[in-house]
């Protein structure tokens, strides 16, 4: 069997993160109340777990010093369509990027960055 990923982050809110994640595309799999408060979502095979932590700057899970979370799709300027008409603020907006791919960006409510990225 080949290797799978799945994440964890920690936001302070997780009703607050399933919700901008559901608007990303995700489907809520999994939830335990805790404590700690526990989620996960799923697309296709992306898969991210969320433990409720008590809330941390946003500028450390930003990059360069956080993490960048990238999710390659097969329609980009769909993708960005539809995530706007959710109601989700781009962090930047669709961009032809010197290394060939098109992508728009976005921080999740707890400061998380995230790519969203063409596939090759």
């Amino acid at each position: 069997m080949g290797a799978t990923l799945r994440i964890e982050i920690f936001p302070c809110d997780i009703d607050r993160a399933v919700a901008f994640y559901a608007a990303l595309g995700f489907e809520l799999v999994g939830r335990k109340e805790g404590p700690p408060r526990y989620a996960s979502v799923r697309r296709d095979e992306v898969r991210i777990g969320m433990v409720q932590s008590p809330r941390h700057p946003s500028e450390q899970r930003a990059v360069p010093i956080g993490t960048e979370i990238v999710i390659a799709v097969d329609d980009v300027r769909a993708e960005r369509d539809r995530v706007v008409a959710a109601g989700v603020e781009l962090a930047e907006d669709l961009r032809d990027r010197e290394w060939g791919l098109t992508d728009f960006r976005v921080h999740d409510p707890d400061g998380y960055y995230l790519r969203v990225t063409d596939r090759r």
